[in-house]
């Protein structure tokens, strides 16, 4: 939350909510407009924390240039790190390159490979979040932090409760994200908090034509839409 200059009495806080409620629909009714008309894109999500010369960095630029080349657009958070290896891999493909921005007090900033006219600014996570469940038709996972772990999950609950249409969930990096798997594996399911059928609904691999063939072997012969 943001720090405040002074407590806010509640009756303050009620107006504020209210007045939030537009700045929410604006955000909603921005995304909607814009995000409709880009096509068929796979969201790639990461460590902010990388940069150019990282094995990360340079895998995430591969993976998003054989999307592109596969015909995908590219969604990214927009901001510096495996966000800007997506995009850069849009960009070197000539494919659809969107950023996807959130306002915070570190570590984003815009990068330099979005598309001009595919630039979004977000103020509130729930609203970018939704925008990309919307209009992926896949998600690749780098390794990354709270926020990558964040997109993950949410996309697993979606799917899990039937809440969207399922799509290819894929981490990439089986040394980072086995341990993780492992845990799931070990711990989820033996205790019976979800079942073992789910652990389909998540793929694991190494490089970047895995990737494609996951996505287009999902694809063959469906017709590609936004979800929900």
């Amino acid at each position: 939350m943001r720090k405040e200059q002074h407590s806010k009495g509640w009756n303050e806080i009620k107006t504020n909510d209210s007045w939030a409620i537009f700045k929410i629909m604006g955000e909603f009714v921005n995304g909607f407009e814009k995000m409709s008309v880009i096509g068929p894109c796979v969201s790639i999500f990461g460590s902010a924390r990388v940069r150019e010369g990282h094995p990360y960095y340079d895998l995430a630029v591969k993976i998003s240039k054989r999307i592109s080349e596969a015909g995908y657009g590219v969604i990214t958070g927009g901001g510096p790190g495996i966000m800007e290896a997506g995009n850069k891999g849009a960009n070197l493909a000539g494919g659809t390159s969107v950023g996807l921005n959130i306002d915070l007090p570190f570590e984003q900033h815009d990068n330099p490979y979005i598309d001009e006219d595919k630039s979004l600014d977000f103020d509130y996570f729930f609203v970018r979040k939704v925008m990309f469940v919307k209009y992926s038709q896949g998600f690749v996972v780098m390794p990354g932090g709270f926020g990558t772990l964040d997109e993950f999950f949410e996309a697993l609950t979606l799917i899990q409760t039937h809440k969207i249409h399922t799509f290819p969930i894929i981490l990439v990096g089986t040394k980072f994200w086995k341990g993780l798997i492992e845990w799931i594996k070990n711990t989820l399911v033996e205790a019976g908090n979800i079942s073992e059928k789910d652990l389909d609904l998540i793929k694991l691999v190494d490089t970047e034509d895995e990737v494609v063939e996951i996505i287009d072997a999902f694809y063959k012969g469906r017709t590609l839409s936004p979800n929900f």
